[in-house]
This record gives structure tokens, C-alpha cells and sequence, in this order.
């Protein structure tokens, strides 16, 4: 374990060394309001865009009840917004029959903020990025990396795609579009630094990392080793509290066994895949469920209440943290 944290270490000081030449501009930042208590609430769902099919509609009505009783601000996407192949033009009416009229309670009519997963990519990317979308459901914002900040919270939007290998090496039948991306190590390292220096400027008593790929996970996807290798080391040295992710389609709670970072999987929007478990890498589990569902999360400046539900509505699971505040001395 130790050789692996040193070389994953040095992996990110190479990026950094490379990147000081070349760095880009600094992350787009957007900030929502908390409530007049201080408070925070909203919903996270996952890989979800199926035209209503795979029960994502019965996702969505429960997403409405319980967004009207916890009072959402808004809603967080892991990623793969559209399937199969995400949208192929501003035009494509998936976005009205996956979106726009699939998530029409009154209480999501909120602030959707996006990233993209990998069959987002096998799309018009441009497409799924360009602003002239809000025109249609001005819900929609949808960028690769950004960050959200609403004071007592800083979330921190990370798109993993162009970190795993495989879909540059090994596509298959699927075609990709890599525009924005290439050069790709380029695009990676300029990513990874601008993340670091975001984290190391928020003063948010909590920091939490959103992006589509798992860095934990016993389901279908299993761990990402490119996210555990480059993405992990900057989230441990900063103390991030939560990374939630998607791409496994299920709902899930891992602890970190070094760090006091909560894994969270929020993939149950649609399609789930039953029965697919890793029984050998179980460290850190508290939670799993491989069927569709969503998640919710309940911000204070001191406590944070994390609880995932499934197509009823039912509570699976719940999670409550408390820290202290938040101190540059």
C-alpha cells in the first residue's frame, strides 16, 4: 500500500511539474443560495437518461415527493445524462423525452447542475454543453469540470471520463468525442492542478467531489485505478469529506479506511444491474443496493445528513456527519 501511495504521489507531482508551464484558466465558478436557516438540501441522481424507460420515471415521481419534503435547492447529475449515446445536437428531442418532461415536479424545478459521464461522450458533447440548451428547460447547466459554491459548502464538478484508459485504447465499437480533451495529458494534468488549487482556496467547512466515475465501488464498475492513482492523492491531502459518483448502476456507501473521505454512489436513476457484486473488495462498505433509487443530502454549517431511497420512496440507508467549523488559523 505504501508503494502504491508513494508512486501515485509522484504521479501527481509530475502532472503539477508539467502543468506550471501550460496551466489553464482557473475552474468556472458558480455559487447558489443556502436557505435563511443557513441550510442546504438537495438531490443527487445518476445515469438516468432512458426516456422514461428502466423505471426511471417511478425514480423521478419520488424524487418529487421527497424534494418537496426536504425543500430542495437543487439537483446534482453524476453523469450519463442520455443514453445510449448521448445527444447527437442541440436538436436531439432525447433532451425533452429524458429530461424536460421526465422530471416535472414542481419541486424540481430547481438548478440541475451536470457532468458528463462516458456515454455522454459517445454524443455531440458540444451539444450537451452549449448554454442554448437552457433556452429549452432552464434548468440545465452541464460543464466537464467547475466548481458550485453556496458559503457553508463547496462542491467540486470533476470529469473523470478522460481519465480511464480504456476508452482511448480499447473503444471498441463505440466512437468518442475528444474535442476539448486533447491532448489529453495536457488536458489531465491542467485538470488535476486546477482542481488542487480550487480545494486549497475554499474556506466551505464542507468539500465534497462529484464526477461520474466511482473511486470506490463493488459494483459492476468496480474501483477506478486511474481515479485511485491521479484523482485520490489531491482529495486525501486536502481532507475532502465526500466523493459521490455514478457510472455503477446502484447505490452504495463506502468509507475510506485512511482518510475520512465518505465514498457515494448515486447511479440508480434508470437501468440497474442486479446481483453484480464484488464479494473481494468489500473494505470500508456500509452500504449497497443494486437497484435504482437516488440520493439526498441535508447541509448545515456543522452537519450533514446523507440518505438514499429507492423507487418507493423507502429509506435504505442514512449517514449523519458533524465537524467542526471550518478555521484558517
Amino acid at each position: 500500500m505504501a508503494g502504491l501511495w508513494n508512486h501515485s504521489l509522484q504521479w501527481v507531482l509530475t502532472c503539477f511539474s508539467f502543468c506550471i508551464i501550460s496551466i489553464s484558466a482557473e475552474l468556472q465558478r458558480f455559487e447558489h443560495p443556502i436557505k435563511a436557516n443557513g441550510s442546504l438540501s438537495l438531490l443527487v441522481i445518476g445515469d438516468w437518461g432512458r426516456r422514461g424507460h428502466y423505471n426511471q420515471s417511478l425514480v423521478a415521481d419520488q424524487m418529487g415527493r421527497i424534494g418537496e419534503k426536504l425543500n430542495i435547492d437543487l439537483v446534482v447529475s453524476t453523469g450519463d445524462n442520455f443514453y445510449e449515446n448521448g445527444l447527437n445536437s442541440i436538436h436531439d428531442p432525447s433532451f425533452k423525452k429524458s429530461f424536460a418532461k421526465i422530471y416535472t415536479a414542481k419541486s424540481l424545478q430547481k438548478q440541475w447542475y451536470s457532468v458528463l459521464g462516458n456515454h455522454d461522450y459517445r454524443g455531440n458533447v458540444e451539444a450537451q454543453l452549449n448554454p442554448i440548451l437552457r433556452k429549452i428547460d432552464r434548468r440545465w447547466l452541464c460543464l466537464r469540470s467547475f466548481v458550485l459554491s453556496s458559503g457553508i459548502v463547496d462542491f467540486f464538478f470533476v470529469d473523470t471520463t478522460p481519465f480511464v484508459d480504456k476508452y482511448f485504447l480499447r473503444p471498441g465499437h463505440h466512437t468518442y468525442d475528444w474535442r476539448g480533451v486533447l491532448p489529453r495529458n495536457e488536458y489531465l494534468a491542467n485538470l488535476l492542478v486546477d482542481l488542487d488549487l480550487a480545494l486549497t482556496a475554499s474556506t466551505a467547512n464542507w468539500k465534497i467531489v462529484i464526477g461520474h466515475h466511482p473511486i470506490r465501488s463493488i459494483g459492476h464498475h468496480r474501483d477506478t485505478a486511474e481515479l485511485t492513482v491521479q484523482l485520490l492523492p489531491i482529495l486525501e491531502v486536502h481532507d475532502i469529506d465526500m466523493y459521490i459518483n455514478g457510472h455503477d448502476h446502484c447505490l452504495e456507501h463506502i468509507s475510506s479506511t485512511r482518510r475520512h473521505i465518505q465514498f457515494l454512489t448515486s447511479g440508480g436513476g434508470s437501468k440497474a444491474w442486479n446481483g453484480d457484486i464484488d464479494q473481494l473488495n468489500q473494505d470500508g462498505l456500509k452500504f449497497y443496493y443494486d437497484g435504482q433509487g437516488f440520493m439526498s443530502a441535508e447541509l448545515t454549517q456543522t452537519e450533514a445528513r446523507i440518505v438514499f431511497y429507492d423507487i418507493f420512496g423507502k429509506v435504505l440507508h442514512n449517514l449523519d456527519l458533524s465537524k467542526e467549523l471550518y478555521s484558517t488559523m
